[in-house]
């Protein structure tokens, strides 16, 4: 390789791993939370809506509706809000990346699933995805350390379903907003291990492709995949546009059940053509988003009727 080439190839590493990777979107997590809160009975949404409430930067959330929006559409709105939190507080001073890794491999000292509500400034990164392993090519795999996206759905659950004071229910339930559809993103539940990432390749954060232009991860593609670049309502009108999920899809709420479907739509949708073996770059053809969008409109359609189905069954 030429010096020029090695520079090049050099400040592109660079540039792709210097780029914050979140889950979903913004709208792509509000989507989720807009096909959640549709499909909620009337009781469970005044529940909830009380529970968002709670929420420290509920004030704020507020000054993002448009003037003389409908109340129940403020609400449905707030909801929407409600579920970017958990990415939110990674651009909070107030919050540390706790553990190693910039925070997303947790730490050992005992805090990594404490659940305490709004008083823990901990980010939690790793509470966002499960990356479950694979080889292409004989390369050893890493198990996927704990708390995770798993572990962290199931304990939200729990607490929702009990009698635990409402301000600790309020952080599990935009918690599990989020997680629920974090976990829906096939890339939050894999890793591929190779020669070119005998440690993983991250969920994709170590590969490069280009859409058009060149830099981006793949796994950031995959977040923003359903992208509009606007506020909650750019993302309810995407919402809208969702196709309907499977009824008995949408029935599964076992986590595994789900964990499992991102990790083999990862290896059979993710990892294809145009995007090869090695960490790239990979030039994304129009085939390949179209699949991706697509695949993405589906799962996050699938993630909040499975939410909905969760919190009518079991939020008290």
């Amino acid at each position: 390789m030429t010096p020029a080439r090695l520079i090049a190839s050099t400040l592109l590493l660079l540039l792709a791993l210097s780029v914050p990777s979140y889950g979903w979107s913004d709208t792509g997590h509000m989507a989720v939370a807009y096909v959640t809160y549709r499909n909620l009975t009337a009781a469970k949404r005044n529940r909830v809506d009380a529970l968002v409430r709670l929420n420290p930067r509920y004030s704020a959330w507020q000054q993002m509706i448009p003037p003389g929006t409908p109340p129940a559409t403020r609400n449905t709105l707030l909801f929407m809000i409600a579920a970017t939190w958990p990415d939110e507080i990674k651009r909070d001073t107030r919050y540390e990346a706790d553990g190693s890794d910039n925070g997303n491999v947790p730490p050992t000292d005992g805090t990594a699933d404490r659940n305490i509500g709004y008083s823990d400034r901990a980010m939690h990164k790793y509470w966002h995805f499960i990356d479950l392993p694979f080889s292409t090519d004989g390369t050893p795999v890493e198990q996927p350390p704990t708390p995770n996206a798993r572990t962290q759905i199931t304990a939200f659950r729990k607490v929702l379903a009990s009698n635990s004071p409402d301000a600790l229910k309020s952080y599990d339930l935009v918690w599990l907003l989020h997680i629920v559809g974090d976990v829906h993103q096939p890339l939050h539940g894999a890793a591929r291990f190779s020669q070119s990432t005998p440690r993983g390749d991250e969920g994709g954060n170590l590969v490069i492709v280009c859409n058009p232009q060149c830099g981006t991860r793949l796994h950031a593609f995959w977040d923003g995949v359903l992208d509009t670049g606007g506020g909650p309502v750019s993302a309810m009108t995407v919402g809208k546009s969702l196709p309907s999920a499977n009824p008995a899809r949408a029935a599964n709420l076992s986590v595994d059940e789900w964990i499992n479907e991102s990790f083999q739509l990862a290896r059979s949708t993710v990892y294809k053509p145009p995007v090869g073996p090695g960490t790239g770059p990979y030039r994304l053809d129009s085939d390949y988003r179209k699949t991706a969008r697509l695949l993405a409109a589906q799962r996050v359609a699938l993630a909040g009727a499975r939410l909905a189905k969760i919190l009518n069954a079991e939020l008290r």
